[in-house]
């Protein structure tokens, strides 16, 4: 018997008895578990030869952000002028959300909305943030409407968590980071549809029914901020703001074409949003602009409303490019797209240097053992006491939590360690990594395989792969358009930078998002 097959059979062996033991009451469930665990044989495996060296606790460093971006200028476009105009047009500040509320309305079909405000609320919200500006409060935001991912509290709305067995009762109050953005001036147009819980990245929802990606319909928005980057694509709104546990601000953002900042985890706050792995969950916006990403997130982060510092050149920026994992398997229209933003940098100034990352290839089995022990935790008793509520597919992806040994978890937190140790090893020097956001464009609808440049993969190992390991750390990420496919698609390119780097990181990508939109010719391919 093969180690493989070995692994999921005893792991198979002892479910019933595990179900047993931890009383859960739906053991006839315990053969449906097998064909599941058999799409993660190569981590499984991986994860049954871990030892215990090394140590065996996991923890982000504390990151204390200081304002290092800059008050925006005249010139800013985007959110920046939106307020701005707002401010020298009061009666404009109903109309903006209205206006959105509207688009909305008129694109139902892409079903981005659990939840909307409705008329009169936008209107209550207009007033209120235009009272407290001509109060003397200084309001970044003044006007702007937004979409909340309807995995955090907003006050007024339910929090479904994009599931049946989520709140009925409105929430009396808003999540810390969706308060500071309210603070800011911002108006709450609704909340956003989401992968069930947050756990998949199809944004397929057996509940509220299946977001539709703007670019094109036949194929997935991504996940599971699905409806916020949706909202953002179809020109609903300049914002939106998702969470992100494996990739799922990232994932969205490159299937939809915008931008998407994944942050230093724990930079923005998360209380008052669901849980799903804590130890991985970050909370960002999903932008049109780096600019507009920048914005709120300085707001959500308790900063002054800052943009990134404007680069004149990227002279003298080092820019890391790993030599493996990253770039293969990788689609061809994804590898051309990304080596001609990665050559535009060097033509800009950019130093770009071949490394190595150590042991990222595991990352994916570190992230099965931790995210599936801390989310089957964490949904524990829907599970048990209401699983008739939820989707078949993340019902069995939270029951094989179960099956997961505490000594795995354990090991894998000191692998994460080392990974995390060993990364920062490697980027000594260098400012920001330069890698695809997936590896290839986003997949199509009901696709459970994917054929990257000749090799099939399963799904999740197609879209999740080269944005979990950035999760795993704790270190920012951010993802913005660099192309489209010759089919339309559009192709992310992903920065990644060292914990608490995230304005440096900001700034670089401002400057290659100006690169390409001048559309200067790459001199070279890497």
């Amino acid at each position: 018997m093969s180690l493989t097959s070995d692994v999921v059979q005893r792991m198979m062996a002892g479910a019933a008895s595990t179900a047993k033991l931890v009383n859960y009451a739906f053991p006839d469930r315990v053969a449906l578990l097998g064909e599941r665990l058999s799409l993660n044989i190569p981590e499984l495996s991986y994860l049954a030869t871990l030892t215990g060296s090394g140590k065996a606790h996991y923890a982000a460093s504390a990151v204390h952000l200081r304002s290092q971006g800059i008050t925006p200028p005249a010139d800013t476009g985007g959110i920046a002028a939106l307020a701005r105009r707002l401010r020298n047009t009061p009666s404009d500040t109903a109309t903006a959300a209205l206006s959105a509320h509207q688009r909305a309305q008129q694109q139902h079909d892409l079903n981005a909305f659990i939840q909307l405000a409705s008329a009169d609320e936008l209107a209550h919200q207009a007033s209120a943030a235009q009272a407290s500006f001509e109060a003397g409060q200084a309001l970044p935001l003044l006007g702007v409407p937004v979409a909340v991912k309807d995995l955090m509290a907003v006050q007024g709305f339910r929090l479904t968590g994009g599931s049946q067995s989520g709140s009925n009762t409105p929430n009396l109050h808003d999540a810390l980071a969706v308060s500071r953005l309210r603070q800011a001036g911002a108006i709450m147009l609704g909340t956003t549809n989401l992968h069930e819980l947050a756990f998949g990245i199809t944004s397929r929802n057996p509940h509220y029914g299946a977001v539709v990606n703007p670019r094109n319909p036949a194929h997935i928005p991504g996940g599971s901020s699905g409806g916020s980057a949706a909202a953002v694509a179809a020109g609903i709104v300049r914002a939106s703001i998702g969470t992100d546990t494996a990739g799922s601000i990232r994932i969205p953002a490159a299937c939809c074409g915008v931008v998407g900042f994944k942050p230093s985890y724990d930079v923005i706050p998360r209380q008052g949003a669901m849980d799903l792995g804590p130890s991985l969950d970050h909370l960002g916006p999903i932008t049109a602009s780096v600019d507009d990403a920048a914005l709120l997130f300085s707001i959500m982060a308790g900063l002054p409303g800052q943009v990134p510092q404007r680069l004149r050149t990227l002279q003298g920026i080092q820019i890391g490019v790993p030599t493996h994992y990253f770039f293969e398997p990788l689609a061809p229209e994804v590898r051309r797209h990304v080596n001609a933003a990665i050559a535009l940098m060097e033509a800009d100034g950019a130093t770009v240097h071949a490394i190595d990352l150590p042991g990222v290839e595991y990352g994916a089995a570190l992230q099965l053992a931790t995210l599936c022990s801390e989310a089957t935790a964490v949904h524990w008793d829907r599970l048990v006491h209401c699983p008739e509520t939820l989707g078949e597919d993340v019902r069995i992806r939270l029951e094989i939590g179960q099956l997961f040994p505490a000594i795995w978890y354990t090991r894998a937190q000191g692998a994460r360690s080392q990974l995390a140790a060993g990364i920062a090893t490697a980027m000594a020097g260098i400012d920001v990594l330069a890698v695809p956001t997936l590896r290839t464009t986003a997949p199509e609808n009901g696709a459970d395989t994917v054929s990257v440049d000749g090799h099939d993969m399963p799904l999740h190992a197609a879209v999740t792969s080269l944005t979990l390991p950035f999760n795993l750390t704790g270190m920012p990420a951010i993802s913005l358009p660099c192309g489209n496919s010759d089919h339309g698609l559009p192709v992310g390119i992903q920065l990644a930078a060292a914990q608490g780097h995230d304005w440096k990181m900001l700034a670089i990508a401002a400057r290659l998002e100006q690169l390409l939109s001048a559309g200067k010719p790459s001199p070279s391919q890497h």
